[in-house]
């Protein structure tokens, strides 16, 4: 790994902005399954996966479609769909490296009271054929997958109770150790013959502008010409697209999320039901995977004006992207209207309050855990990232999940927020697909949908 420096303009097939789980996924994907003979990523960090990708900035959570309910059945069948591309690029791994980047634990979505409940069995209804290890569990089936769930001092708790289950599933991955598996397989797909792979950090990308039929990239002093660019640096890809003029009908509202812990609570992953009415995600509790011993909750989610969480600097980038004007303002309006909304964002600012913010997030917490005490939460120093939503502009509303400003030029630029991680191995495949098709390289097909797509 060569830190940038200076010299002549050097020439690359494909440049990737980002050092996170999608970038590292697409070089991944493009040294073992195509023959394209250089290939260069750029990441401004010291380190590879050191912002959205790091562990203790996201639930770690591979989100396969079945226990989150705010999607609907032709989403969770995308989501799923990729999200086995991560358990199929697992078999790949030797098992010692294997065991460090995925995680099995049981998992459900808890409804509680008779609407919830009757909600989620009619999910199980329209989901189950398609998700054939999902369970519909009863009071006493949640008691036994999970006794701090279902049980007050012993007692079943006094809420009617239902759950979709998923017993046993790889639902749990450090997506820095993805990232850094990514490059390893990359890095071992060319070492054999005379294929060029660069990993350069510490190198900040100050400016793209087209060069003939493709890009000329300056960063960290150097100037790369790159037949194909792919940036996928979370927020940071629409400051560099619309420095570019494109990308210019989105506007970025940044949602930071904060975590707490508690004493080991849960066996394994537990969700709520999703309020139609919030763009942003319910609370869970997780297992994680940093931490043996330990229940992760949250999160919680805060407007925060920052492209990083925790980068004060980053405030003047996100002024830049903000493009403040008439829709996004309606956009404001229309969220600030909505009462649930009003009042779910005047209540996760408190929920930033030190003094108050336990207290607070109990409330919330006694959901999943109804035994749980104030004793028993520590709020997360250091954790939680942030989340780029992005505003249509044009259309006037929030976008949910994961954006692609596609251009005609032989450039992309990827915006991910959940379950962009998820998504890695997917939005790679769309990036090599129009790769292949740009630059007319080899494509090993046959290999890639054997490996990752199980055909």
């Amino acid at each position: 790994m060569e830190p940038c420096c200076p010299q002549a303009v050097r020439q690359v097939d494909v440049l990737i902005v980002g050092g996170g789980v999608s970038g590292t996924a697409l070089l991944f994907c493009l040294a073992r399954y195509t023959d394209l003979g250089s290939l260069l990523l750029l990441e401004k960090e010291p380190e590879l996966a050191a912002i959205n990708s790091k562990a203790t900035n996201n639930s770690q959570t591979i989100h396969c479609g079945d226990i989150e309910t705010n999607y609907t059945l032709e989403k969770a069948l995308k989501v799923k769909r990729r999200a086995d591309m991560l358990v199929r690029y697992g078999e790949l791994l030797a098992e010692p490296e294997r065991q460090g980047v995925l995680f099995s634990f049981p998992k459900m979505v808890l409804g509680v009271g008779a609407e919830e409940c009757s909600f989620l069995r009619q999910r199980f209804q329209q989901f189950s054929p398609h998700f054939p290890a999902m369970e519909l569990l009863e009071a006493e089936a949640i008691a036994r997958w999970e006794p701090a769930v279902a049980l007050l001092e012993g007692q079943p708790r006094p809420e009617e109770l239902v759950a979709i289950g998923i017993a046993n599933s790889a639902s749990a991955i450090d997506y820095r150790a993805l990232a850094e598996s990514f490059v390893g397989q990359a890095q071992a797909a060319v070492a054999a013959g005379p294929r060029q792979l660069d990993l350069q950090l510490n190198c900040k990308v100050e400016q793209i502008r087209p060069q003939g039929e493709g890009f000329l990239v300056q960063a960290g002093g150097e100037e790369i010409a790159a037949r194909y660019v792919v940036v996928s640096a979370g927020a940071h890809s629409l400051l560099l697209a619309q420095a570019m003029g494109y990308g210019l009908e989105y506007s970025c509202l940044p949602v930071a999320g904060s975590f707490y812990f508690t004493p080991k609570l849960l066996n394994g992953k537990v969700y709520t039901v999703q309020n139609d009415q919030l763009p942003f995600a319910a609370i869970h509790g997780d297992p994680d995977v940093l931490v043996p011993g330990k229940t992760r909750f949250g999160p919680t989610a805060l407007l925060l004006p920052l492209l990083e969480r925790y980068s004060p600097a980053s405030f003047w980038e996100f002024l830049k992207v903000l493009r403040l004007d008439g829709a996004v303002f309606a956009v404001f309006w229309q969220l600030f209207r909505v009462a649930d909304i009003r009042n779910y964002i005047f209540k996760n600012l408190l929920f930033e309050v030190p003094w108050l913010r336990r207290w607070l997030f109990l409330q919330d917490l006694r959901k999943i855990v109804p035994g749980a005490q104030l004793s028993d939460l520590r709020f997360a120093e250091g954790y939680g990232g942030v989340r780029p939503q992005l505003i249509d502009k044009r259309n006037r509303k929030l976008m949910l999940g994961e954006a692609r400003i596609g251009t005609s030029a032989p450039i992309v630029f990827n915006v991910t927020p959940s379950p962009g991680g998820t998504d890695c191995l997917g939005n790679a495949e769309e990036d090599l697909r129009a790769i292949v098709k740009s630059l007319g390289c080899e494509f090993r097909a046959e290999q890639f949908e054997a490996e990752l797509h199980g055909a």
